[in-house]
């Protein structure tokens, strides 16, 4: 079965593209670290850390969530960077779960789950964030309602990930259903900022080098 180029995913087409991507982080768990596959994640890693720990200055034990936490190397950084945070992690690879796990056993809760369907109240979080994730989900305005919904008022949203000028932007995303790895879409500013500004109040967004970016999306009070 393939995705059929230029159509929403459906229900059936969702469940394929989240399969592949759990078989390729899966297979990819013991080496992402140090591989070439976490490469473009790893450059992405201070940048996070540095607007999730602006988000939090004045939180004394914020809550924190790691959507697509991967082996939880970046969790550990921002516990690191934040040692008062109580912080949750979840992901759809098992193995990266186990990785996760390993990694922040007795300094995190680590979930496996579907970010599209996060198994948490409203307003749980402070912050939340994903990393080089995004152009992952099958359904984009699902996660970042998902998103918007756990966080409490006044939080902030988080998304590291990849970007592309609009030519290379266009065959990449011709490229995507094609796919194997469970890719659906590399988004332009103004695709994320539409996406993201459906739900919350303020969206920003920077260029990190020439194929990365970072948004910051904060819910109204």
């Amino acid at each position: 079965m393939g995705i059929t180029k230029g159509r929403v995913p459906d229900e059936e087409d969702r469940e394929l593209l989240k399969n592949r991507s759990r078989a390729t982080f899966d297979a990819q768990a013991g080496t992402y670290d140090a591989g070439m596959e976490g490469e473009h994640a790893r450059r992405l890693y201070p940048h996070v850390v540095r607007e999730v720990t602006a988000a939090v200055a004045d939180v004394p034990a914020p809550r924190l969530l790691d959507l697509g936490c991967g082996t939880g190397a970046l969790a550990a950084r921002m516990l690191n960077a934040v040692p008062t945070a109580r912080l949750t992690c979840i992901d759809l690879s098992p193995r990266m779960v186990e990785a996760a796990w390993a990694r922040l056993a007795g300094s995190a809760k680590v979930l496996f789950g579907d970010v599209e369907r996060l198994p948490f109240h409203d307003a749980s979080f402070d912050v939340a964030w994903c990393n080089d994730s995004f152009h992952h989900y099958p359904d984009p305005e699902r996660a970042a309602f998902q998103a918007w919904r756990v966080l409490a008022p006044g939080g902030v949203f988080v998304i590291g990930d990849a970007w592309q000028p609009a030519p290379a932007r266009a065959i990449m995303n011709a490229w995507m259903p094609h796919s194997r790895e469970g890719d659906v879409r590399i988004y332009s500013e103004a695709e994320l900022r539409r996406i993201l500004g459906a739900w919350f109040t303020d969206v920003d967004w920077h260029r990190v080098g020439t194929t990365a970016c970072i948004a910051v999306a904060r819910k109204g009070r």
